[in-house]
Order: C-alpha cells, then structure tokens, then sequence
C-alpha cells in the first residue's frame, strides 16, 4: 500500500505517493496531463517490494501547495527545478527518473541538464524533446497528431472541459485509464484553479530550444496506439541518447501505458533498474 506525505520544497508542498523503505533505492515518478500521483499506483507497489523507495507527486498546479497562478511558473526551468528541489529534500545525491506524458518531457530535461543526478532515466510515450520537436516542425502525421495543444491552450480550454459534467476531460482518459482513476482525476481537476494549473503546462510550453543528448542509461517505452505521438520521433530518440539505451514498443496499447498495461511496464522497469544498479 502507498502511503501519503507531504514534501516541503521552497516552491511549496507538493503531495505525494510514496512506497517501500526510506533507505531503498530512490525512484522518482513523475505523471503526466491530466493525471496525478495515482497513476503509478502499480509501479509504486511493486518497486516498494523490490526494496525500492519509490516516490510519486502530484506535480506543479496539480498539488494544492504548488498551484502559482501565472503562466510563467509553468515553464520547463520551473518543473525542472521542482524534481531537483524534492530530491534534495530527501537528500538524494543521484536518483532513478520515471516519466510519463508530460512527466517523461520534464524527466527527458533534467537527464540533460543533470545527468549527474540520474542513475537511470525511463521516459512512457513521449519521445526526447528534439526528436518530438523536430517530428512536429517536419512530419505532418506528428502535426495533425498533436494539434489537439492550440485547443489546450486557448483561453476556454476550462470551460470547454468541464461543460457537462466534465464530459470532455473525460473522453481524454479512454481507452485505457481505469474507471475509477477517471472519476479521481476529474475530482481532483474540478479543485479551484487545479484545471488551469495543468493547462498551464501547456500554455507555459516552448519546444524551440534543444536540449541536447542524454548520457545516462534510458528506456523508452512507446505503444503504437498512442494517437498522441507517432511513430517518427518515437524511431527517431535512439538519435539522441549516447548513453546505454533500449527501445520497446508495445502493440495494442494506447498513450496510457502505466495504467493499461501497467505488468508490461512495470517489468521493463525493473529490468532497466537492474541492469543499471550504479
């Protein structure tokens, strides 16, 4: 079972998930839009087994301590800050990184801007940024596949979303998020400024600058259901990872891999984790 805490950072305090023992090996899982902690329920518990210490927070705008108002606060630098900050408070030197979505593009920049405090990186469904980046200037599957953003970041992107009872934001989970992670996701989202916080990721976003290689051991994991992203960044990541790195697809799956096949995953995991244990 998880346990609840809450992690002071000068930002505030972010609520979390975490499981396993304090003196385990530290895993960081960071989810994406528009989720929370609770989608790595899974993982949490078997990487708690495996005598890990692993901890999930709900991220900036998602956590009621860590909800600022502007846009600005939601830029990359911020939400890279905010892994750093919630590592040092557990006074962790090097650490495993975990993402997915938009979890996975803020793990993808601290591995670049800190390799020397990642032991192992595994990114879900988003590929590196300047493969995602490139994809999106270039390739016009990628372009139609991720026009969905404008909408996100338009002015009544709230509104629109929890018209009807949140009708919306609901279709965004299916298929693949369990029914009751949907029904805690759209509470949690109909919180004040909770809905505005996530969307402001998404307003706050600039893939105009690149981040340059990875050099820590990584695994991407991509399903080719993912209407998301496709599969042109997704081949091309391997492109910029120097270090180690593995590539798994998995077939019939859609963009909410931890949740839909959460077995498959959590097995890749491990063995990335084991493989890498320094």
């Amino acid at each position: 079972m998880a346990e609840y805490i809450q992690i002071p950072t000068p930002a505030g305090k972010f609520d979390a998930l975490t499981a396993g023992p304090e003196e385990g090996r530290p895993v960081l899982l960071l989810h994406g839009f528009p989720e929370a902690a609770v989608e790595w329920s899974e993982q949490l518990g078997v990487l708690g087994g495996a005598e890990c210490f692993a901890v999930a927070p709900d991220q900036r705008g998602y956590s009621p301590g860590v909800r600022p108002g502007q846009v600005a606060d939601y830029r990359m630098n911020e939400l890279v800050g905010d892994v750093l900050a919630i590592a040092d408070h557990f006074g962790w030197d090097r650490f495993d990184l975990v993402g997915h979505d938009w979890g996975a593009a803020v793990a993808w920049s601290v591995a670049a801007e800190h390799p020397d405090r990642i032991r192992t990186l595994t990114a879900v469904s988003i590929p590196h940024l300047d493969a995602f980046t490139q994809a999106v200037r270039e390739d016009e599957d990628q372009q139609q596949r991720s026009a969905y953003m404008q909408a996100l970041r338009s002015s009544t992107a709230e509104k629109t979303l929890l018209a009807d009872n949140a009708a919306k934001l609901r279709r965004i989970y299916y298929p693949g998020v369990p029914e009751h992670h949907v029904d805690d996701y759209v509470q949690r989202l109909t919180e004040p400024g909770a809905l505005t916080g996530a969307l402001n990721w998404y307003r706050a976003s600039r893939f105009n600058e690149e981040i340059g290689p990875i050099t820590v051991p990584t695994l991407f994991v991509w399903s080719t259901e993912d209407v998301a992203v496709g599969s042109t960044a997704a081949l091309a990541t391997e492109q910029h990872v120097t270090g180690p790195y593995r590539f798994e697809m998995l077939q019939e799956v859609s963009h909410w891999i931890p949740e839909e096949a959460p077995e498959s995953l959590t097995r890749l995991l491990l063995q990335h984790l084991l493989a890498h244990p320094e």
